[in-house]
């Protein structure tokens, strides 16, 4: 088996396994969208946790509340300031983890999403202002902002 297919299954039982120590929630997106946040993380996404405030990194906005234990799971990997004690006690009081994941950079948290869909409309509302900065600050010889906003 390949490195990425076992990195993938890996990720599933993380989040599984959290979804389950919780008691509630449900597996479908952890098991059906760890390929698509695995690739993006490690192919795509321009961020690092050491550097959680820099302006210029991608952003990923999770619309899908449900999902966050796979959010969770990804940034641990990622080397993201969220423990395995973290990941074993999702949706417990006191632990980074949260169901629905509050805005937190320094885990690698973009913005608190809200009501279901709202994190559509809030990653929209940040590739608008990502554009303006474009529009205003980059110029032939220098592309400042060049980084982009995945939800």
């Amino acid at each position: 088996m390949k490195i990425d297919q076992k990195s993938v299954n890996n990720i599933r039982v993380f989040g599984a396994e959290m979804i389950s120590n919780a008691k509630s929630g449900h597996t479908g997106i952890v098991l059906s969208s760890a390929p698509i946040l695995y690739a993006l993380y490690t192919r795509h996404l321009n961020n690092s946790p050491t550097q959680s405030d820099n302006i210029l990194r991608d952003r990923f906005v999770l619309s899908a509340g449900h999902g966050s234990a796979l959010l969770y799971t990804m940034l641990h990997l990622m080397g993201y300031n969220i423990t395995f004690d973290d990941l074993m006690h999702f949706r417990q009081i006191g632990y980074k983890t949260s169901g629905h994941p509050e805005r937190d950079a320094k885990i690698g948290v973009e913005c608190t999403t809200g009501p279901l869909g709202q994190g559509v409309a809030t990653a929209v509302g940040m590739a608008m202002g990502l554009k303006r900065l474009q529009q205003v600050y980059n110029t032939d010889d220098c592309k400042l902002f060049n980084n982009y906003v995945y939800t």
